[in-house]
Formats: C-alpha cells, structure tokens, sequence
C-alpha cells in the first residue's frame, strides 16, 4: 500500500510538473507568435505608408496612379483584416495578412518607380519636340520674312 501511495504522489507530482512547464513553454510560443504578429503588422504598416508617399509623388509628376490605389486599398484591407485578428489573438492569421499587405506594398512602391522613370522619360521627350518646335518655328519666320522682303524689294524697286 506504501509502495501505491508513494508511486501515486511520484505521478502527481510529475503530473503538476508537467502541466506547469506546458503552461510555461504554451505562453512562450504565445509570446512569439504574438511577437511575430506585431512585427509583421508594424512592417505592413511601414510599407503601405512608403508606398502611398511614393504613390503621391508619381501623382505629382502627372503619372495615372489608378491602378497603383486600387492595390493600395487591396493592402490596406489585408492590414485592417490582420489588426483584427490580432485584437481576436489569432496571431498567425495576423502575420499572414500582414505579410499578404506588406507583399502588395513592396509591389506598388517597386511600381511606383517604373513609373517615375516612364515619366521622366515622357517629360523629356516633350522638352525636345518643344525644343526643335520653337527651333523650326523661328527658322521658318526668319526665312519667311526674308522672302516676303525680297518679294516686296524686288516689286517697289
């Protein structure tokens, strides 16, 4: 009867032991997970903002930014969709979301870029038909004047 009793306090006790360092190393992988979340959200967030700085300059230059907002707001619902399930503690829905928002920001921003430079392009390509426009245009003035006064020379001479 010893012999059970003291078999049955050595189980309890391993039972309390184990269940404590479950709950131990359970509130770790919590901890990183949560950790993680937050993270991926804070990166999300970073990146959607850059990438609506770089949206809003490519704007100035006078590029179609269209299409780039209609993916920034596609971002902007995977970030809202990854607060929440933070504030509901599924954290690894989080981080995807998050992940999913902060892919598509990288994106826009990467776009952004090609844009700036096709527009710049654009830009100087209207500069030189400007240019050689004006150019042309004083050439054809000066010879057209230059022929109307030899015209009108010849004729009252």
């Amino acid at each position: 009867m010893r012999k059970s009793i003291k078999s049955a306090s050595k189980l309890l006790v391993l039972f309390f032991v184990l269940a404590f360092s479950a709950s131990i190393f359970m509130s770790e992988t919590l901890a990183n997970s949560e950790d993680t979340a937050t993270t991926s959200i804070e990166r999300a967030e970073n990146a959607l903002v850059s990438a609506y700085q770089a949206v809003l300059d490519v704007e100035r230059i006078g590029a179609d930014v269209s299409g780039l907002l209609a993916e920034l707001n596609e971002a902007g619902e995977f970030l809202a969709e990854a607060n929440m399930e933070y504030r509901l503690e599924d954290f690894d829905e989080a981080a995807r979301f998050a992940d999913l928002g902060r892919d598509i920001g990288e994106e826009v921003e990467s776009k952004t870029h090609e844009l700036k430079n096709l527009a710049w392009s654009d830009g100087v390509q209207r500069m030189w038909l400007t240019m050689i426009g004006s150019v042309l245009g004083v050439i054809l003035i000066a010879l057209g004047s230059f022929w109307i006064w030899r015209f009108l020379k010849r004729r009252y001479s």
